[in-house]
């Protein structure tokens, strides 16, 4: 766990937060933790396998499958786009949320509109520079107002631990789709689980699902 942004006060309402700042939907809710979830005030790490170092001057970003121009951006590219703000909640599958985070980076929006994408896209899948780690969600998710490409977290660059140089936040869907170390983004026709989808989590990753299909405690951990 790291140890440094513990959160002191309560989340400041969506109503403080500037003009700039994209407002993800779910922080406007009465009550902003998912059913099973407990609030964290730390800034937790966590992650499958190893941390990858990786040197921003080395760090490249490839957008590729059903686009009509394929991209590669190095980190010069990327810090010369459009730049967003989005504040949001985050929620990660091991029972946690931490609440009031404000993500800073290029909207999904932006780059995708940049590369075009094929009516035949409906998912994407998410590459990260971890030993060949994915994880699939549909393109409509991935193209939310408050979904972007992160590189700063509260205002601090994004570090290693936390997948920097950048990494995806969805702000709607649990954490682990939010892949850290991105490498590419692919546009494809069909759904392609990724590595924990086809461990048994959930295929789409809602942390506001509950139902009898998935009742509370196991509704990540099946298909």
């Amino acid at each position: 766990m790291a140890i440094d942004k513990y959160q002191t006060g309560e989340p400041r309402p969506p109503e403080a937060l500037g003009p700039d700042v994209i407002i993800s939907p779910d922080t406007r809710r009465a009550n902003r933790i998912p059913p099973g979830q407990v609030r964290t005030r730390k800034w937790p790490v966590l992650q499958y396998g190893r941390i990858p170092q990786i040197d921003p001057s080395e760090w490249e970003l490839e957008v590729r499958g059903l686009v009509e121009q394929p991209l590669k951006l190095t980190w010069q590219e990327f810090q010369a786009l459009p730049r967003v703000k989005v504040y949001a909640d985050f929620h990660c599958v091991t029972r946690w949320s931490r609440l009031d985070n404000v993500w800073e980076g290029v909207s999904t929006r932006y780059l995708l509109e940049a590369a075009g994408v094929l009516p035949t896209a409906q998912f994407v899948i998410l590459h990260g520079y971890d030993d060949g780690w994915t994880t699939n969600l549909p393109l409509a998710d991935f193209l939310a107002e408050d979904a972007l490409l992160c590189d700063r977290h509260d205002g601090e660059l994004l570090n290693a631990d936390h997948g920097g140089p950048v990494r995806a936040i969805v702000p709607r869907l649990y954490a682990w789709k939010s892949a850290k170390w991105l490498k590419a983004i692919e546009l494809v026709a069909q759904d392609q689980p990724g590595l924990w989808e086809r461990m048994g989590y959930h295929d789409h990753g809602d942390p506001w699902v509950v139902s009898d299909e998935y009742p509370d405690g196991e509704r990540l951990r099946r298909r």
